[in-house]
């Protein structure tokens, strides 16, 4: 049985629908979870309560957290490191191996290429979050307690994704005619995975038992263009001259003081302020996979809108 708490979001589509073509029993645990192939058993759960996750995991194989919280400190201070353990603890009871679905907060900012051998320096809250929630698994493997590993994605985009700012700030923007609106700069290089290489490559590592009690890097196309150049490749897939605007960081700002999502984000600017470069090489090299390019990309979200 393999288990997917969170299993409503971008990524835990691409892992159900991926584990569903090597004819794998998939059990789909949140809230309300929904069917993704006609097979799920759909178990619904609050996976912020103890006893739930326990009943969620048992008899599993292997157990996929890709849950999300609401994008607020104080909600993510009091709810990732108590899941986090619910999670691991239930793991080792059921003898049941852990793959966390992770970003790259723990990193901060970071001069050149993003590794997995990338130092943790955290230079935000939520980083810090991340990096507590990340070493509680490492020390649980360390300490021989669950087999687990760590895929980490890049900021994402795709078809099916609606929390991300670059599928509703670009491309939608572009999609309907309007200037796409960046992030602080339009000059600085930034990386991004398609949700359906980051869904596929997560169920791939699951199922691998040597990619266990390590880091990976979900394959993501390391072509790291500028805003500016995102903008004129998707204008060119769409066949449009297609424009745009940059939010500087006071206006932002000011928009967080009526807005609570966007007064979340503010201490996440640093990611756009500067180079963002994700390297996913070890993935591709050990899955020989072929990250999907950001033309493809663009045009299959595209097409879904």
């Amino acid at each position: 049985m393999h288990t997917i708490l969170g299993a409503n979001g971008a990524i835990a589509l691409g892992i159900a629908r991926e584990l569903a073509s090597h004819n794998l029993p998939i059990r789909l645990v949140s809230r309300n979870p929904r069917a993704v192939n006609s097979s799920d058993i759909l178990h619904s759960a609050d996976i912020t309560k103890r006893e739930n996750v326990f009943e969620a995991v048992k008899g599993s194989e292997v157990v996929y957290l890709t849950a999300g919280f609401q994008y607020n400190i104080r909600v993510w201070r009091e709810t990732w490191p108590s899941v986090m353990r619910n999670v691991l603890d239930a793991c080792h009871e059921a003898n049941a191996k852990l793959v966390f679905f992770d970003n790259v907060y723990m990193y901060g900012k970071v001069e050149g290429w993003m590794t997995e051998e990338t130092p943790i320096n955290p230079c935000s809250k939520k980083g810090e979050v991340r990096a507590h929630i990340a070493q509680m698994l490492l020390d649980d493997v360390k300490a021989g307690k669950v087999q687990a590993l760590i895929a980490r994605a890049a900021d994402f985009y795709g078809p099916e994704t609606p929390n991300s700012f670059f599928n509703e700030m670009v491309l939608k923007n572009i999609h309907k005619g309007k200037k796409a609106q960046l992030m602080m700069s339009a000059t600085t290089r930034h990386t991004f995975t398609y949700t359906h290489d980051g869904g596929k490559a997560t169920a791939l590592l699951g199922m691998t038992q040597s990619a266990y009690n390590q880091v990976w890097h979900l394959p993501t196309d390391r072509n790291a263009m500028t805003g500016a150049e995102f903008v004129r490749v998707a204008g060119e897939v769409l066949g449009k001259d297609a424009q745009y605007s940059v939010l500087a960081k006071w206006m932002i700002q000011m928009a967080g003081l009526f807005d609570g999502n966007i007064k979340e984000a503010v201490e996440m600017l640093y990611q756009s302020e500067y180079d963002y470069l994700f390297d996913s090489s070890k993935f591709e090299k050990a899955f020989s996979f072929q990250p999907t390019s950001y033309q493809q990309g663009f045009a299959a979200t595209f097409k879904a809108l």
